[in-house]
This record gives C-alpha cells, sequence and structure tokens, in this order.
C-alpha cells in the first residue's frame, strides 16, 4: 500500500480519512442562513455573522464563510477580484443587455442552489427558459460537480435548444464537458458580471418560489422524498402556477404557445 501510494504521488494519510458530517449545530445554522439569504441576499459574510449574533447564535466570521462557501451562497453586491478564474476555465461576455426577449427557446439560463433537508442537504439546478418561465430540466446532487448540470442540460437539448444560454461564472457551467454540447449546437454562450445576480434575475425568482411555496414548508427527510416533492413543485410550477408577468397564464401554456407561433413563422 506504502509503494502504491509513493507511485500515485498520493499520500498515504488520506487513504485512512474518513468525512466527518456537518454537526447538528452546523446544520441548524445552514438552515438559519439559507432562509435569510432567500429574504436578503445581498448579505455578505459579516452582515451575515452581525444577524446570526443578533438572533443569539455564537459564531465567528470564520465559520459562517465556511458554512455559506459549502451551501455555494454569495451576497449579490459587486466585489472586488480578489481571486482570479481557473485558467482552464473559458468565460463568456454577457450578451443579454437591451435584448429583447420576445419567443421561445430565444434565450435558456441556469442556476444551482442550496435545498436543506432534516438532516443534510442537496444541490438543485434548474434550465428555464427566459421567455415563458417553463423549467425545462433539473436535477438533485450531493456534490457541487459538474455532472448533474450536465445531465440537465442535456435532458433540456432533447427537447430544443435555445439560441443564447445564460448561467453565471461558477466552474460547473465554464467547464469544457458542460458547454461543448452547446458550441457544437452553435448556441451563444452568455455569462452574468461577477457579482451580479440581476444578469440572471427570473432564475433567482424560481429560486424564492421553490424554497417558499415548496422547501420550506415539506422540510424534506431524505434525498428521495426531496426528489419527489421537487417532481410535484415543477409539475405544479410549470403547468398550473399562474404568473402575473405572463398575464396569468402558465409557464407551459406560453411555451407551447409561443412554440407553435415559431412553427408556422418558419414554415411560411
Amino acid at each position: 500500500m506504502r509503494r502504491q501510494c509513493q507511485l500515485l504521488g498520493v499520500n498515504r494519510a488520506g487513504l485512512y480519512y474518513q468525512p466527518v458530517d456537518e454537526s447538528v449545530e452546523n446544520l441548524q445554522l445552514m438552515r438559519v442562513l439559507d432562509e435569510q439569504y432567500t429574504r436578503c441576499p445581498f448579505y455578505g459574510v459579516l452582515r451575515m455573522t452581525a444577524w446570526l449574533r443578533h438572533q443569539g447564535h455564537q459564531v465567528n466570521v470564520k465559520r459562517v464563510r465556511r458554512l455559506l462557501r459549502q451551501m455555494g451562497l454569495m451576497a449579490v453586491y459587486p466585489k472586488p477580484r480578489l481571486s482570479q478564474s481557473s485558467a482552464r476555465a473559458q468565460l463568456y461576455p454577457y450578451l443579454l443587455t437591451g435584448v429583447k426577449i420576445d419567443r421561445p427557446d430565444h434565450v435558456w439560463s441556469t442556476d444551482i442552489t442550496y435545498v436543506r433537508l432534516a438532516q443534510g442537504f442537496i444541490y438543485l439546478v434548474a434550465i428555464m427558459d427566459w421567455y415563458s418561465r417553463y423549467v425545462l430540466a433539473w436535477e438533485v446532487s450531493v456534490t457541487l460537480d459538474s455532472s448533474f448540470c450536465i445531465s440537465a442540460l442535456e435532458r433540456a437539448l432533447i427537447r430544443a435548444q435555445p439560441e443564447i444560454f445564460n448561467s453565471d461564472q461558477g466552474a460547473q457551467f465554464t467547464s469544457l464537458a458542460f458547454t461543448k454540447p452547446l458550441l457544437a449546437r452553435g448556441v451563444l454562450i452568455s455569462m452574468d458580471g461577477r457579482g451580479r445576480v440581476f444578469d440572471n434575475i427570473f432564475v433567482e425568482r424560481l429560486w424564492r418560489s421553490v424554497k417558499y411555496e415548496e422547501v420550506y414548508l415539506k422540510d424534506y427527510r431524505s434525498v428521495p422524498e426531496a426528489m419527489n416533492g421537487l417532481q410535484g413543485y415543477f409539475e405544479f410550477y410549470n403547468r398550473e402556477r399562474i404568473h402575473q408577468a405572463l398575464n396569468y397564464q402558465t409557464p407551459a401554456a406560453v411555451y407551447r404557445q409561443g412554440s407553435k407561433c415559431a412553427a408556422v413563422t418558419t414554415f411560411n
């Protein structure tokens, strides 16, 4: 075993490492942080720390920063460039400034959010059509690797393909494995500016709806329970939940009607 580790350049101590689950106290803090972030996404580490202390939690800045990073949460104000993107990451400019989105499959967008469980958490990714607010695909994962994002993209591309695909600059979306299927289809890739969550405002609104109308009400106890709950919610969101911005129609109805109109125009 020692020789194998030497050949692979692996620290032998790592073979015996057993990951430790978050403590009950930290899981409770993460639940509270999630709710406060949903209410006030502009709260950074310092504000979150101060807010938790006002609520009676004895926490320091390092602890709050670690938990927020583990949850994948970042405040939505412009921040200095304290870190650079990986040299392997391919970044693309934001293409939606001043663009009038007037048809389905004109612009799709994606994002990841944290979903709490009774004794843990998972991550949720969704791909949305901007024009209709229709959720084309979604996936969950217990880690923040890119595989579940790629799976959601592949499922969405079976249905149709957009002219422009917008995301943030997260490692999941800048990876070649994620962008390659889009580039192969001639899709233009757009990425939000650093620290500018409102470049992807429709997905942010989706997350608020998912959490207030489903996650916080159900308090999932397991990953399968969460997947079943989210499946039911997205069916409701797409096919039953009317939107004032859509003239009180459902996303599915608007997506379907717009797609038919586009097909007729193309045929003519």
